[in-house]
């Protein structure tokens, strides 16, 4: 299993359009063979960082899924949503295991 983590620098004013922006990729990761874990929200602290994870059953999946989303009409239109709203002002993805004890490297 790969766990994609990613860290959003949003736009603070543009919060709705992001959480529509989240709303969506949840149920496309979903419905592309992966496990979203959701989108994780400014609170206290930070105003203008947001963080969200997924996971997929392996790295193979995972490139398929971003090489099938390039090509999906509603990954293109919350792509879409995301520039012409500009509530991303930038982001940075990581790639992690899990250690749960039941995973094998």
């Amino acid at each position: 299993m790969i766990t994609i983590h990613l860290k959003y620098e949003i736009d603070a004013d543009k919060l709705e359009d992001f959480e529509e922006y989240g709303r969506r990729w949840v149920g496309l990761v979903n419905r592309f063979g992966g496990t979203h874990h959701g989108y994780f929200l400014p609170s206290e602290g930070d105003s203008d960082i947001a963080y969200a994870l997924f996971s997929f059953p392996s790295l193979a999946a995972y490139e398929q899924y971003r090489a099938d989303s390039m090509e999906d009409p509603e990954c293109q239109a919350a792509f879409e949503l995301a520039r012409s709203t500009r509530c991303i002002k930038r982001y940075e993805r990581r790639f992690l295991r899990p250690l749960d004890g039941l995973s094998q490297p």
